[in-house]
């Protein structure tokens, strides 16, 4: 029996036809961006654009509605812009061979602009919801880093396309890689590097990296960024680390903090002289769950700074950042291309991560109005739960988008994750009790 052609779950079937158009939605948008679009201006004609009909505002509005209302592609853009406007622009009739064109080559520093400018917004409407819970790692965390952060990067090869002037390039030729920094308290992207290899490595990005984190940030890294040299830079930036440890590594045990069957925490020695690579004395914990060991090392010395069992929570958090690229590859359509050009592959990139950054937002308005933490809420089901709302608003049943999915008559909407088991009571002892 033949077998079945692997597929890629990034390139689930599109839908053909766009979602419905919301007042409240489309306000709370233009109130959002304005401010960052008008402050794009001065740059925008120093790039020698003309302020002509399709322009920075009218590019932003076109951009976040082929988003939110998942347009299958610029075609069907077009014939909605003929009938309705988009956000806060007018419908118009504009040639689809225009708008294509302006895909292509429509500056993409200028929504890295727009979503920078955007995101101190964001960052105090986080400060300013104070009934939404953190996690008791994060909180602990908190007393000794100003910040927590994680990075990763994503491939985005063998992208479909959206622009019929691309159906004769081969696929997967405008591919890349992104990687991203996430800010873990508040789940806002921090920064987002693309490569045009995607199978670049993270070493890649490791200088623009160390160019980003300030001092008394600690970084969660997967085991793509395991390179001596640019772990020791960290520390020597006052930057310290949590990562997994790599399968026979070379080490020298120097100190026991804690040991016994379920959790080891001891001071250790990595690596080898070696090609000039620096030896690292570092934190090697442990944590034995049921039948599977987890290892982990860190940078941070001293257990009654970060305790072992603090280590291994916040290091699972490091998920987030995954959960991050599915929302923006699969939900948000990043794994489909728009344009033929690199600097419209960028442009895509900004934009979907720019609307990911109002989605979280969206996400944790409602986590406050419910007093749950973030964890718990479904930035998947609250996308696709803009539909229902929609409806409600035309019937009159609904005029807030947050108070909508909190109400507990909606909570079938899947927006607040079901608990699979109680939650536990993190252990915080920097030496645990043997068990």
């Amino acid at each position: 029996m033949p077998k079945a052609a692997k597929r890629n779950s990034d390139h689930a079937q599109k839908h053909n036809t766009p979602t419905i158009d919301n007042e409240a939605i489309a306000s709370h948008l233009e109130e959002l961006l304005t401010p960052a679009i008008f402050a794009q201006q001065k740059y925008y004609k120093q790039l020698g654009l003309r302020d002509r009909i399709i322009n920075l505002s009218f590019m932003v509005a076109a951009v976040l509605t082929l988003l939110w209302r998942q347009v299958p592609g610029v075609q069907e853009l077009t014939r909605l812009l003929a009938r309705e406007d988009l956000l806060w622009c007018r419908s118009r009739i504009i040639a689809q061979q225009s708008l294509s064109e302006r895909f292509l080559v429509f500056p993409s520093e200028l929504f890295e602009r727009v979503f920078k400018d955007l995101l101190p917004q964001l960052q105090l409407n986080w400060q300013r919801r104070l009934k939404r819970p953190l996690p008791d790692s994060v909180k602990f965390a908190l007393l000794n880093f100003e910040r927590i952060w994680i990075a990763d990067g994503s491939t985005l090869e063998a992208l479909f396309r959206k622009l019929k002037s691309l159906e004769d390039l081969k696929t997967g030729q405008l591919a890349g890689k992104i990687c991203t920094v996430i800010d873990l308290v508040n789940r806002l992207p921090i920064e987002v590097w693309f490569h045009t290899n995607p199978a670049a490595s993270e070493t890649n990005f490791e200088a623009p990296l160390l160019k980003l984190l300030p001092a008394k940030t600690l970084i969660l890294l997967d085991r793509g960024f395991y390179h001596f040299h640019f772990l020791q830079q960290l520390i020597n930036q006052e930057v310290h680390f949590i990562t997994r440890l790599k399968a026979k590594a070379s080490i020298k045990y120097l100190k026991i903090f804690s040991y016994d069957h379920s959790v080891k925490d001891r001071l250790i020695q990595l690596g080898t002289v070696r090609r000039g690579a620096p030896v690292l004395t570092l934190r090697l914990i442990e944590i034995k769950v049921g039948k599977t060991s987890y290892s982990y090392i860190t940078s941070v010395l001293d257990p009654q700074i970060l305790p072992p069992y603090v280590v291994a929570d916040l290091y699972r958090r490091r998920w987030r950042v995954e959960e991050a690229f599915y929302v923006v590859k699969r939900l948000l359509g990043l794994s489909y291309l728009w344009t033929g050009s690199i600097n419209g592959v960028k442009l895509q990139v900004w934009a979907t991560w720019l609307f990911y950054a109002v989605l979280v937002d969206l996400g944790d308005a409602v986590a406050d109005e419910l007093s749950l933490p973030f964890d718990r809420i479904s930035l998947e089901m609250i996308f696709r739960g803009l539909y229902h709302f929609s409806v409600a608003y035309d019937k009159g049943k609904a005029d807030d988008p947050i108070k909508y999915f909190a109400a507990k008559e909606n909570q079938d909407l899947g927006v607040v994750k079901a608990l699979r088991k109680p939650v536990s009571k993190l252990d915080l002892s920097p030496f645990p009790a043997p068990s």
